[in-house]
């Protein structure tokens, strides 16, 4: 795929949540990105977006001092990141959607150009049946906010071949991520561990046996999870949480994997968590 000479250039699909998260770390690390939104008002909000994402890297030391910024271009059309050495795909966790705009980019870009599919669980190959030439696609699942975590889950279909794993790898390197690389399969690694513990502690507070701030304390404080189930739900974003565990709930027929209904209640009234301000937790000012 595109040799080690030529610098990068992504083309990042859908501006929600992770397709900034992603566009920031990658700006941030000066390498350019063509930001294709087709949705008129999320597009038009996309640069403060970027510049405020960017803001709180700096101030946490996440980026590196000193280095330019990647040219940033948001368009509704997938022609104008037509020379992107890589592709990433990071709209809404729904095969029909992911696969529909992979199509589309795979016969605009140059066949040797990856085609980078970021889902938290939806299988690679799944998405590959979709695509003329099936190995150019691969699986990343970056964390959310990318550029605070630095290791990111990548997931090799079995049609996936080598040149676009040396690409992805490639890739990470420019963006200084560390790329685990793991089989295909409904949720990959994490989401089919996390996501069904996540749901459990929702039902937990769902029954009425315990407190959000209970649950957080517990499995921070005497399991070691970082930030606690339902604080790590508000960041995934509860809307992609349930999308997520109906996608492996359909895939594996694993009854922890069905969507709680206190989980989809907060999706139907609208808190989605830190993005919204609101979810299991009420938060401060809204990032766009």
């Amino acid at each position: 795929m595109s040799g080690h000479a030529e610098a990068p250039r992504l083309m990042v699909l859908g501006a929600g949540t992770m397709g900034l998260g992603i566009t920031s770390l990658a700006v941030g690390h000066g390498i350019p990105v063509t930001v294709v939104e087709v949705d008129e008002a999320r597009a038009g909000r996309t640069r403060a977006a970027v510049t405020e994402r960017l803001r709180m890297a700096q101030l946490m030391g996440a980026l590196p001092a000193g280095r330019p910024q990647g040219e940033l271009t948001v368009t509704a059309s997938p022609a104008d990141g037509r020379d992107a050495t890589a592709v990433v795909e990071a709209v809404t966790e729904d095969t029909p959607t992911k696969a529909k705009v992979l199509e589309a980019v795979a016969g605009l870009t140059g066949a040797q150009v990856p085609l980078i599919s970021n889902t938290s669980s939806i299988p690679i190959d799944e998405l590959a049946g979709f695509i003329a030439d099936p190995a150019r696609l691969v699986g990343t699942h970056f964390m959310n906010p990318p550029y605070l975590i630095p290791t990111v889950e990548v997931i090799r279909g079995p049609r996936t071949g080598d040149a676009v794993m040396t690409a992805v790898t490639d890739l990470l390197r420019a963006l200084e991520r560390k790329p685990v690389v793991v089989g295909d399969g409904p949720g990959f690694v994490t989401s089919r561990v996390l996501h069904p513990m996540i749901n459990d502690a929702i039902r937990v507070v769902q029954e009425g046996t315990a407190t959000v701030e209970a649950v957080d304390d517990l499995m921070r404080e005497c399991l070691g999870h970082r930030t606690g189930p339902l604080r790590t739900a508000d960041l995934i974003g509860l809307d992609n949480l349930a999308d997520s565990l109906r996608v492996l709930h359909e895939r594996t027929g694993d009854s922890r994997c069905a969507p709680s209904e206190l989980l989809l209640e907060k999706v139907r009234d609208g808190h989605l968590g830190r993005k919204s301000g609101r979810g299991f937790y009420a938060y401060g000012k809204e990032l766009a």
